[in-house]
């Protein structure tokens, strides 16, 4: 049969623009992605030279005109608005590799870009497809057996299943809410949204989303999960409102029965291969308060916000100043009589400029028409929010101030950001000894500062250090004594992420479950895949998580892409399983936690959640995007204990 492909690369197909229309685009245009676009239609070398080069520019969003002269501004959009206007092929479609190096390099102002950022970076600009040289098999339906089930749709299960349609296997998505999206379609408090930059927190494949915003709010991006699962025609494998109660390994038929529940009704559904696509955002922490359960007003996790909560007029206390808080405090806080925030550890935040800035109709439709004009635009995005701070975040032995900074670069970065804070809070120093930490920047997830330190000023908003002794019916008991009065207690207390898919009742080899196999802390090979638990993998596993930059579609997409083509080699080979060695699965979590005592999450100075009960950090990865782009590209059965189809029938 004729398959459409979901994960195919984005084709430079377009109709011609009206004449105004196309002045108005180039006008508004970011002038980097410009100059790469009338390359490609182009081919004239001439673009490449000196003095079409952008001013560098490190800032998350930086000036469209990127810093070139007027009279070179014209000529460039001169130039675009004549390819703009007329049907043209382009002179260069898929640029070879020096050609391409050269091209990253110019859009950056300069800056050198290593030759190992070639393969990832083409794939996820869209110019070639992640499912390149991983040959399709056709439809594989098998009345006994489904070959594939996941547990969960959201970002990574929605990656999967496009993956796994093009590559003809037959699957299915069970998904305990209502709708896709996951996180996104639970976490609903006032001013959830997205910290990365939209046009690189976005699938590398399908069509391009006119994202209205840099940084856009929750329902944007649910908005954008739902539309992906149409696109790619996910959304018919779902089974929703379906909880996994348990997984089962079956060593002698070689399958995973897994029991699952609709409404009150339970189920064995039997598959060869089996998913877990739960994220590691699926259960909300509470904090170890007395008297908790004696407040008398409503007591909410942020995660477990409900449409019909109101705040206005109210008396709020907040409980926890991470990720959530930071959002939810500066929303509320023009509707609320009186706002307190329980601060346990202050948090090192970056002042973003065009934070809440919308983008117009003008930029918008080179964004969502011209491929090469997006593609290029993407990859500046995943440039600046990508691997560079990396570098910084590693212990220089010989620093000699350990106790506030890693290293020369570190340290320049704390006095910015302390200067920041100095400057924010001017008219009010008290709060200034109280919102500066005491340990290295970037040791807990860095913040951005959507009017967090404005709202701190505000006579009505009080920043509590003291240290809470009890929740009481009337408010929040401090150590010193005083009671801190509140109708409305929100507790932004975050989640564990130190159980990940163990949460589920997963049984594997002799019946061990996965959550004794994690008891002294969880771990897979890559993040993927566990000793002992055949043909599983885990989407957005340990070890996986992005703490130095980055976006979690990107690892969604690499993990997905590992897992189809191992699930194409396992069956292209008539094997009946694929058991990941445990050396290979014990070597790669000691070259993990050999690079992380070399980096802040490390330091003794703070305890970030990333850090477990062992002091190991499972949950953000230790290495470049690149490196782990790499690293999952070409899956190996030879990391694996292989059976083949007639020694499980014997």
């Amino acid at each position: 049969m004729t398959r459409t492909r979901h994960t195919q690369r984005v084709r430079a197909t377009r109709p011609a623009m009206a004449s105004e229309a196309a002045r108005r685009s180039v006008e508004a245009a970011d002038l980097r992605a410009l100059l790469m676009m009338v390359f490609h239609y182009s081919g004239d070398h001439y673009w490449l030279t000196d003095r079409f080069k952008p001013t560098r520019d490190t800032r998350l969003i930086a000036p469209e005109d990127a810093g070139l002269p007027e009279d070179v501004q014209h000529e460039l959009r001169e130039a675009a608005h004549a390819i703009l206007c007329r049907e043209t092929a382009p002179a260069v479609d898929v640029p070879e590799d020096e050609l391409f190096l050269r091209m990253m390099s110019m859009s950056l102002g300069g800056q050198r870009v290593p030759a190992d950022y070639v393969p990832m970076m083409r794939e996820q600009m869209g110019l070639t497809s992640p499912l390149d040289g991983i040959k399709a098999r056709g439809d594989t339906r098998d009345d006994d057996v489904l070959p594939v089930l996941v547990v969960g749709a959201g970002e990574s299960g929605i990656a999967l299943g496009a993956m796994l349609d093009d590559l003809g296997v037959d699957y299915r998505i069970v998904e305990r809410g209502p709708t896709v999206g996951g996180t996104w379609r639970d976490n609903i408090y006032p001013g959830c949204a997205v910290d990365t930059p939209n046009h690189s927190y976005s699938y590398s494949f399908g069509r391009r989303h006119p994202w209205p915003r840099f940084f856009s709010s929750r329902p944007e991006i649910q908005e954008y999960l739902e539309k992906c699962a149409d696109q790619f025609d996910v959304r018919r494998r779902i089974r929703f409102d379906t909880y996994c109660r348990g997984a089962v390994w079956d060593a002698k038929a070689a399958r995973w029965r897994v029991t699952v529940e609709h409404q009150g009704m339970s189920e064995v559904i039997e598959a060869r291969f089996f998913v877990a696509a739960i994220g590691p955002f699926g259960e909300p922490t509470l904090p170890d308060i007395a008297g908790l359960d004696t407040f008398r007003g409503p007591a909410v996790h942020s995660a477990k916000w409900t449409e019909d909560l109101d705040v206005a007029g109210k008396r709020v206390a907040v409980i926890g100043t991470g990720a959530s808080c930071m959002q939810i405090a500066p929303t509320i806080a023009p509707d609320v009589a009186q706002l307190s925030i329980f601060q346990r550890t202050p948090q090192w935040i970056r002042p973003i400029e065009r934070f809440h800035d919308l983008i117009d109709d003008d930029a918008q439709t080179l964004l969502s028409d011209e491929p090469y004009y997006a593609a290029w635009y993407r990859f500046i995005m995943m440039w600046r929010y990508g691997d560079g701070l990396l570098a910084t975040l590693r212990k220089d032995p010989e620093w000699s101030h350990p106790e506030r900074s890693l290293n020369a670069a570190n340290d320049r970065h704390r006095m910015e950001m302390t200067r920041y804070i100095e400057g924010a809070l001017a008219s009010r120093p008290d709060l200034i000894e109280r919102c500066v930490p005491d340990y290295p920047p970037y040791g807990k997830r860095i913040l951005l500062d959507n009017g967090w330190y404005e709202m701190l000023t505000k006579p009505h908003v009080d920043l509590v250090t003291a240290r809470i002794r009890a929740v009481e019916p009337d408010g929040v008991r401090l150590d010193t004594g005083e009671l801190v009065a509140a109708d409305f207690l929100v507790l932004a207390t975050g989640f564990d992420v130190s159980r990940g898919a163990s949460r589920l009742d997963i049984r594997g080899l002799e019946g061990v479950t996965l959550a004794s196999r994690w008891e002294q802390g969880a771990g897979a090979y890559l993040g993927i895949t566990v000793p002992g638990f055949p043909n599983m993998f885990l989407l957005q596993g340990p070890t996986t998580g992005l703490g130095h930059g980055g976006s979690a579609i990107f690892t969604s997409e690499i993990q997905a892409r590992y897992t189809a083509t191992m699930i194409t080699k396992v069956l292209d080979s008539d094997l009946a399983s694929v058991d990941v060695k445990a050396d290979v699965h014990d070597e790669y979590l000691e070259r993990v936690d050999d690079l992380h005592s070399r980096l802040v999450w490390t330091h003794p100075g703070m305890v970030p959640y990333y850090r477990n009960a062992f002091g190991k950090i499972r949950t953000v990865m230790p290495w470049r995007l690149v490196d782990y782009y790499e690293m999952t590209r070409r899956p190996e059965l030879d990391d694996y204990h292989v059976t083949t189809a007639a020694a499980a029938a014997r």
